[in-house]
């Protein structure tokens, strides 16, 4: 074994006892940040500390969480409210290495509490951390930050594809948007542009969950659509004959899925090798007539500010964080000449090549 398990408090000083809150009404504006379970809360006019630290989260955490990590990195004047453990690492630890240790670690069998999880010092200090020597620490931070320079660099990379695919799409589009030249969304389907509009509503008959299995026939949520592209590692799975009874909610290659239910906004073109994919409640299935107006241009509109201020206001009506089928349908479309769609459609294309390219070279 190249490591030995040490507790938490056989590495690092706790400094919980240095902590003080403050409610927000008794904060001073200041140039100090005053921090809490999951990062800066306030700047305030009064520091306690003045440091290099580690701050864990002791309740209100982002425990169990994969991508929100639980502990942080702290330095200089800062002040630290009662909802973080305060660790300052021993000669022993590289700072760093104590900070990515702790990050996403598995509390589960440590924080209690129902509604806001609670990580009590006691607990605390029943972590083990994998110790090795400050040689092999440093080399295990290093490269754990060239890993996370290469993703950093990726993200920005296709971060700036996606702008570019915006501002083409407002480039060439933008000037219908001013003319009035939308229609409702209804008028599409009348013309038989839109030429299917449902989401998941499956009549009573919806899946219960002990009938999900582990392969079979994907029921997609809205939490399946990610960054605006389908994830079907999220999605939950149906035997065939659960999903012939579900006639509702049926999507098939090129459907433009939205996610109109909780999670408001995310919008996603369905490419799949799956025979069938079944949709729930939380979103809704626009397949488009390919000769007047295309998914692809469906997908960025319903991204634009134009669409988003439409379902913005319209939840705002309605108090609910969900935009019902019978109010997207009063919804304003524009659709432009087919030609213009399809060039757009290249230009996309094209952009998707680049994005293969970068995601390729970082793998």
């Amino acid at each position: 074994m190249s490591f030995e398990l040490r507790k938490l408090e056989d590495v690092c000083d706790i400094l919980d006892h240095m902590r003080i809150p403050i409610t927000s009404r008794d904060r001073k504006e200041g140039p100090y940040p005053y921090y809490g379970a999951n990062g800066i809360q306030d700047y305030i006019d009064d520091f306690i500390f003045d440091d290099e630290l580690v701050l864990l989260a002791e309740d209100g955490g982002n425990f169990g969480s994969k991508e929100k990590p639980i502990a942080y990195r702290i330095s200089g004047k800062t002040w630290v409210n009662n909802h973080a453990h305060v660790l300052k690492p021993k000669n022993i630890i590289d700072i760093d290495y104590l900070c990515y240790s702790l990050m996403y670690y598995d509390v589960s069998g440590l924080v209690n509490g129902a509604t806001r999880q609670k990580l009590t010092q006691s607990e605390m200090r029943k972590i083990n951390i994998r110790y090795r020597s400050l040689e092999k620490q440093r080399q295990m931070v290093f490269k754990i930050k060239l890993i996370s320079n290469i993703i950093s660099s990726r993200e920005h990379q296709l971060s700036n594809l996606n702008l570019l695919v915006k501002s083409r799409f407002i480039e060439m589009f933008g000037l219908l948007l001013t003319q009035e030249k939308a229609v409702t969304l209804e008028n599409l389907i009348s013309q038989n542009i839109i030429t299917y509009h449902l989401d998941g509503n499956h009549g009573g008959l919806y899946p219960k969950a002990d009938e999900f299995v582990r392969t079979g026939v994907p029921y997609l949520g809205a939490n399946a659509i990610i960054d605006g592209r389908i994830d079907f590692k999220k999605a939950k799975f149906l035997t065939e004959r659960k999903a012939s009874i579900l006639r509702k909610g049926i999507a098939q290659n090129g459907d433009v899925l939205f996610a109109h239910n909780a999670t408001v906004g995310p919008v996603a073109i369905l490419k799949t090798d799956y025979k069938k994919v079944i949709v729930s409640t939380s979103l809704t299935v626009y397949r488009c007539n390919n000769r007047r107006i295309l998914p692809v241009f469906i997908k960025y509109f319903m991204e634009s500010e134009f669409f988003v201020n439409q379902y913005k206001k319209d939840m705002k009506q309605t108090t609910r964080n969900q935009v019902p089928i019978t109010h997207q349908k009063k919804f304003m479309f524009i659709v432009p000449p087919i030609e213009l769609q399809n060039q757009f459609a290249d230009f996309v294309a094209q952009v998707d090549k680049s994005k293969f390219v970068v995601t390729a070279k970082f793998q």
